[in-house]
């Protein structure tokens, strides 16, 4: 191959390569978060300012294709978030399901069982349809005593060590401790305590993009 020509293919395989590294998730299902008020950008003043708008924004600054839908409604439990999945999975035909739920499961002291087996549903069914599922563990104030606290945080790396699947250790990792990152009333994270919470999931998310 003649000096010009080698210098030519080297270029087109590296503008090749950077086109691969950067348009990943191109054409792939989007990424689905399944969560609760932590999640839906509950008391911010501007939708932007929600872990999940972040993420959609650091995905497209880092050149990754994938879009990001936000089916978190505030309030939801794991069973309202059990019975809306099957028709998400349906219409987006995600690649990757965000699972932030439970937390007001355990605030309102709903029976550890029902929390373990809504959640194992859930992985099964994100499973069943071809997409990964990754788990946003959970804590709870002690209000029910220190035992249910604990088995509540357990679930969570329970599941994922069960079946196999990333972790985001704990969502409000960080945050959820410092007033300086939460809003008055003490439960959600404000502006600040987003941009951590999405730094928390991030190092889990990247390694599946």
């Amino acid at each position: 191959m003649h000096a010009p020509c080698r210098v030519a293919f080297l270029f087109i395989s590296c503008v090749a390569a950077w086109c691969v590294a950067h348009g990943a998730g191109a054409g792939a299902g989007p990424i689905v978060v399944l969560g609760d008020s932590l999640s839906s950008g509950y008391g911010l003043s501007r939708d932007e300012e929600s872990w999940v708008a972040r993420l959609q924004q650091r995905l497209r600054g880092e050149g990754y294709g994938y879009e990001v839908v936000n089916a978190s409604i505030s309030g939801d439990t794991t069973s309202g978030g059990l019975a809306r999945l099957p028709a998400l999975l349906e219409a987006h035909s995600p690649s990757i399901v965000i699972l932030e739920l439970g937390g007001n499961d355990g605030l309102r002291g709903q029976p550890l069982t029902s929390l373990r087996g809504n959640l194992l549903q859930m992985i099964e069914l994100v499973l069943a349809s071809g997409a990964t599922p990754v788990l946003a563990g959970m804590q709870i104030p002690p209000n029910y005593g220190p035992a249910y606290a604990g088995e509540f945080a357990r679930t969570y790396p329970d599941l994922a060590a069960q079946f196999e699947i990333p972790l985001v250790g704990f969502l409000l990792e960080d945050v959820a401790l410092n007033s300086d990152l939460m809003q008055p009333d003490g439960i959600h994270p404000n502006a600040g305590g987003n941009a951590v919470m999405l730094d928390n999931v991030w190092p889990v998310l990247a390694d599946l993009l």
